[in-house]
């Protein structure tokens, strides 16, 4: 296994989860949960920012690596299911959303890997509609746990849009990227 810096962010990304999940059985007696959903905010975009670095310099640097490739969606997809299951306890996102981006990470992960398998990951490559769907997704998220206005801006209204907003884009990416895979699929079954 390659140690290199976009590794080491993307290991972190993973690291982070368990404190993000913490953060919610904290009494409020000990940080309050103003505070607490600050710190979980701010965690979940350190987080995403070092989804971005991690890319951007494993690809400046010349440090892609097959294990590079596949822990980084990992770790995404982990974290943002970890912030779904915090944000559907809480009551914040609707079961139905979280369902429809959890079920769709699973599907096109699966998806991609048994395209990898036969040799036709191409046809699932990420596309600029699942980018839209991500950008969404990581702007919904913290605002649904900070949950406080911020600058005369209410992060529960714009929050609660963009986690719709992703989740239609989360069907739309989905067909996308079966309909992409379907000729293949068919022709392998």
């Amino acid at each position: 296994m390659p140690l290199n810096i976009p590794i080491a962010l993307t290991w972190l990304r993973i690291a982070m989860i368990p404190l993000l999940v913490g953060l919610f059985y904290l009494p409020d007696a000990w940080m309050g949960s103003g505070w607490r959903d600050s710190v979980a905010a701010v965690a979940f975009i350190v987080a995403a920012v070092t989804d971005w670095f991690d890319g951007y310099l494993a690809r400046r640097w010349n440090q892609t690596s097959v294990f590079g490739a596949f822990l980084d969606p990992v770790a995404d997809k982990l974290m943002v299911v970890a912030a779904l299951l915090i944000l559907l306890d809480l009551g914040r996102v609707d079961l139905v959303i979280a369902l429809v981006i959890i079920g769709r990470e699973l599907t096109i992960s699966a998806l991609r890997e048994w395209m990898a398998k036969i040799g036709a990951s191409s046809s699932v490559a990420v596309h600029t509609l699942g980018k839209f769907k991500t950008a969404a997704q990581m702007i919904a998220i913290p605002c649904l746990l900070y949950w406080q206005p911020l600058e005369g801006i209410s992060t529960r209204v714009v929050g609660q849009i963009l986690i719709v907003v992703a989740a239609i884009l989360t069907v739309w990416s989905m067909c996308y990227y079966l309909k992409k895979a379907w000729p293949e699929m068919r022709s392998r079954v």
